[in-house]
């Protein structure tokens, strides 16, 4: 149970959410807004924001008057609403601090598959509460399942969230056995089973297309080249130009997955899957730890379609994932995005976490890399969250605070304590590297007030931490059965 005082500020938040909810105007009066102008972003001081139907309608210096309702942003940031471009929201909270030792998280993912629906809806619900608190407003979903996309599409309808929602092909569980398969065989033997579950997926996608007034898309998420066929690579890309979403999956994730398509399939996956189309679509390849520098950096800067995402807590808090070109990519001209992965849902912790592991790589690096590296700006690191991951799906309306975008927006305290220095500070976008997503105050989607004064107002924030935290309670408990908790690096 929350403490007294925390209670009341919910309560507080509630009355002011519901206040802007009902609203036919609604007025954003931030310190420092991040304009989109002239085709790229800056930064403005005391300008307001006019919401109305759900879209920008106006950015207007200073404040405007009159009696329309408005939120007070004093001393915060605001941004677009942040975009993950690659999630596992169930994931998340199961693995969390258990992972970190060394632990792989492959048992109590397949486990998570075993769960009965209100038990998956209750891991979901906990998980997008988090990235919705930390100001993330749109997910790029591959799921573990496709029992979980429909959890996803659940949770994410009735909080009014953005999410371009797949279950993974193969499911997780299947995928396994074929991605580290001791013989190659295994992954043409499996070619069969994975198609049935791509036509499977088709049939869910169709039903839940352009719901919610265009917030929930299904999008194509195979696991990866590395589990595929040439057969389901086809069947990928047509259901990708079917659905008009795109795909989004991993993308040469290890060296190992490299050298095995090679083998098999005569090229390496960056240029392997360019055969079978998949960047004739929005195309998303998440980590690429696999690729080949030289020859995939000039080939991926050429295909406007795609986009690379870094996920830096991708195997975990501190792993820093090492071998996901960011600074290469950043330097060559890709389009760059940032996502949650797997273990924090914390967007803006982690496009932190890119810069700052980028500066450092950049610097140990940046004289023997056999390409160029750029080191990474705070202007990376916020377009990587917002424009850029828009751009990528073809998206003019998400990403950017213009007139006649859709207002899915973020405020960030920049001035308090940890964070800023009692007052709103000239760079505010610096600020940002000293925060993280408790700074974060306000979120909207669609002009809908979903967090307030840095709670979550679209459900029980209680109910959801109890419900969330049982599941995962029991998950730990089946894995201490199984003698899963051994001592790891102490």
């Amino acid at each position: 149970m929350a403490p007294a005082a925390d209670r009341h500020t919910t309560r507080g938040a509630l009355a002011d959410s519901r206040r802007a909810r009902g609203a036919a105007t609604l007025i954003l009066e931030p310190s420092w807004t991040l304009v989109h102008r002239n085709g790229d972003v800056e930064l403005v001081a005391d300008h307001s924001v006019v919401i109305q139907d759900g879209r920008i309608a106006r950015i207007v210096e200073g404040r405007v008057a009159g009696n329309d309702v408005r939120i007070d942003m004093t001393g915060q940031l605001l941004i677009p609403g942040m975009i993950s471009a690659h999630t596992h929201v169930a994931l998340g909270s199961p693995t969390r601090g258990v992972i970190e030792g060394g632990r792989s998280y492959a048992v109590p993912a397949v486990m998570l598959e075993q769960l009965s629906p209100d038990e998956i809806d209750a891991l979901t619900a906990y998980n997008l509460a988090e990235i919705l608190r930390g100001g993330c407003t749109t997910q790029l979903e591959q799921s573990l399942s496709l029992d979980h996309a429909r959890s996803y599409v659940r949770v994410a309808r009735n909080w009014g969230v953005r999410g371009y929602a797949s279950g993974m092909l193969p499911t997780f569980s299947k995928m396994l056995p074929v991605w580290f398969a001791p013989e190659d065989r295994i992954v043409t033997e499996s070619e069969s089973a994975t198609l049935g579950e791509i036509d499977t997926f088709l049939e869910w996608a169709r039903t839940v297309r352009g719901s919610e007034d265009g917030r929930i898309q299904p999008m194509v998420a195979p696991h990866g080249p590395e589990t595929a066929t040439p057969a389901t690579l086809d069947a990928i890309a047509a259901a990708a130009r079917e659905l008009g979403t795109g795909i989004h999956t991993h993308l040469a994730t290890l060296p190992s997955d490299a050298e095995r398509m090679r083998r098999m399939w005569g090229k390496a996956p960056v240029q392997w899957v360019d055969d079978h189309g998949w960047y004739d679509v929005p195309f998303f390849g998440a980590h690429m730890g696999g690729w080949d520098p030289e020859t995939d950096a000039p080939f991926l800067a050429a295909k406007d379609a795609f986009t690379f995402v870094h996920c830096p807590s991708g195997a975990g808090a501190g792993s820093g994932e090492g071998r996901q070109p960011f600074i290469e990519a950043l330097a060559a001209g890709i389009n760059v995005a940032v996502g949650l992965d797997t273990h924090s849902n914390d967007l803006l912790e982690n496009a932190k976490l890119a810069v700052l592991y980028g500066r450092l790589r950049h610097d140990i690096i940046a004289d023997s890399s056999p390409v160029p590296v750029k080191r990474p700006t705070v202007w990376d690191m916020i377009k990587s969250v917002t424009l850029n991951p828009a751009k990528g799906l073809g998206r003019d309306d998400l990403g950017r605070i213009e007139t006649g975008a859709l207002a899915d927006l973020t405020s960030i305290d920049i001035s308090g304590l940890l964070v800023g220095g009692g007052t709103p500070g000239p760079e505010p976008l610096n600020n940002l590297l000293y925060a993280n997503g408790r700074m974060v105050r306000h979120v909207l989607t669609q002009g809908v007030v979903q967090v307030s004064d840095g709670h979550l107002v679209v459900d029980d924030e209680d109910g959801i931490v109890r419900r969330g935290g049982e599941v995962a309670q029991h998950v730990w408990d089946q894995l201490a059965a199984d003698g899963w908790f051994t001592p790891t690096d102490r």
